[in-house]
């Protein structure tokens, strides 16, 4: 599809131009410094002033320590921008009132132990938090199966002991942040889940040493680590991504008023460094990308009232092909993406009946229509704009039929009747409408639309027609900028 306007670059002109950081440009002199073409400047063209016959003032010469500072200014955003068009981490603060915060377990003997927050251990250590350490298992590393030294490294709890927190991050807009932050382009229909991974406890004097991506083959895309209110110090969140990279996270030190999550890509890799003093609990959650909508694990699905409402037309439309209205709006510009497109993004009425015909079985299919023409399924809408010598322009509709071939269909489809001085001006308008409708029909099928009737299509449609879809598709006719209004129609064969 050609693009919707072409911009040409600015003609070179001999005369001075200003850019748009003051300085002058002629091509008869050279600049003695270049500026940055990271972001293309505006180039003004003024017409050359008159000269007094006095002298130009010189330009004062850059000192070398400027050229130093601007290096290195250069050389910071750049490393600003490389690191923000890649970010693999993100983290924030969750307010939460600790006292609702409750852990649930149980020890290897069979009983059931709760854990209230917070927790400073330098104070008081809760009698089920030993419980819960004793229950625990060491990390193991990366190529080493055997439990390594108890005192000197954390510890986790075990996956086939049942652990429940009343803590959940679907009760927080926490995904929402991880998808914004190191999803942004998931396309609609897309969706982050979390599941809950593993408890982990650091204690005083202990760290937990680097754990690879490979300990987490689960198909996860990202894991986010949320730090529990128990107070300590140290423990920094170490990640490293797949080029090395590092990023700290020191933490709030489990305060009481607040809760830290953190979330990396699955191809990082993390650690925890040494805690000097209280103990660090975290729990851990897979994220995983997971696709609903109409093409695959539909969330909804239609009652049985409206599928027996739905099977008598089905019933009465067997051999031929149908079509429904889409009756939502979706702000989609008809000449830059297909119907289809639309289909991660039904809601109301259009998915329900999408998901209607997909539970008969059916292929159902999105097309772009307007004006009695539909369009292929994997075409957008064109129209086209007038040129100084368009049919549709001002100077050229007049002598548009003779100057079309004698067998062009523009022809055959676009008769003209003569136009005079002392005809009626309404008749006159009302043939030069009936022309300019006769040309866009003409781009119409240029773009490779065709009749409904041609393609056989049938629109079931009530009584009284009701609300619709629309999308506008702009172009220029008659030196004038106007919008085609186009439908999305349903359409499916009924065996």
């Amino acid at each position: 599809m050609p693009p919707l306007s072409i911009l040409s670059s600015p003609t070179p002109s001999a005369a001075s131009s200003r850019l748009s950081d003051g300085s002058r440009h002629s091509d008869s002199h050279s600049v003695a410094f270049s500026r940055n073409r990271s972001i293309p400047d505006f180039e003004i063209e003024r017409l050359p002033k008159q000269s007094n016959g006095g002298s130009k003032r010189p330009a004062a010469r850059r000192m070398q320590s400027d050229y130093g500072a601007e290096n290195s200014l250069r050389v910071s955003i750049s490393r600003v921008i490389a690191a923000k068009a890649r970010p693999f981490t993100a983290s924030g603060h969750i307010p939460l009132d600790p006292s609702a915060l409750v852990l649930f377990f149980r020890s290897k003997g069979g009983i059931t132990h709760s854990l209230d927050f917070p927790i400073d251990v330098d104070y008081d250590t809760p009698p089920a938090l030993d419980v819960l350490v004793a229950a625990c298992r060491p990390h193991t590393t990366a190529g080493i199966n055997v439990y390594p030294d108890r005192a000197s490294d954390s510890l986790f709890y075990p996956p086939n002991l049942p652990l429940t927190a009343t803590l959940e991050i679907a009760n927080h807009p926490i995904l929402e942040a991880v998808r914004n932050s190191l999803f942004p382009n998931l396309p609609i229909g897309h969706y982050l889940v979390a599941v809950r991974d593993r408890l982990e406890v650091v204690l005083n004097g202990c760290r937990m040493p680097a754990q690879p991506r490979t300990l987490r083959n689960d198909g996860r895309v990202a894991t986010v680590c949320v730090s529990l209110p128990v107070h300590f110090c140290g423990g920094a969140l170490v990640v490293r991504n797949a080029d090395g990279i590092e990023e700290r996270f020191f933490g709030v030190g489990g305060k009481p008023d607040e809760v830290e999550w953190t979330a990396f890509l699955a191809e990082c890799e993390y650690e925890v460094e040494t805690v000097t003093q209280g103990c660090r609990m975290s729990i851990s959650f897979a994220v995983h990308l997971k696709t609903y909508g109409p093409t695959a694990d539909p969330l909804i699905t239609p009652s049985e009232r409206f599928l027996d409402l739905l099977s008598p037309v089905l019933s009465l439309s067997r051999g031929r092909k149908v079509a429904f209205y889409l009756t939502q709006d979706y702000n989609v510009n008809p000449a830059e993406s297909l119907a289809e497109s639309l289909v991660p993004r039904l809601k109301g009425s259009d998915s329900l009946l999408y998901h209607a015909l997909k539970a008969y079985k059916l292929a159902p299919e999105l097309h772009w229509a307007a004006g009695g023409y539909i369009w292929p399924i994997d075409r957008t809408v064109e129209c086209g704009n007038d040129t100084n010598d368009s049919p549709t322009s001002a100077a050229g509709i007049m002598s548009f039929a003779s100057a079309l071939p004698f067998n062009s269909p523009s022809r055959r489809s676009v008769p003209m009747r003569p136009m005079s001085y002392y005809g009626d001006p309404e008749e006159d308008e009302a043939e030069l409408m009936r022309i300019q409708t006769d040309i866009i029909r003409q781009r119409v099928e240029e773009s490779g639309a065709v009749l409904l009737s041609e393609a056989e299509i049938f629109v079931l449609s009530d009584w009284a027609p009701g609300p619709v879809s629309k999308g506008k598709v702009y172009f220029v006719s008659n030196g004038e900028l106007e919008k085609l209004i186009v439908n999305v129609l349903l359409v499916t064969y009924v065996p």
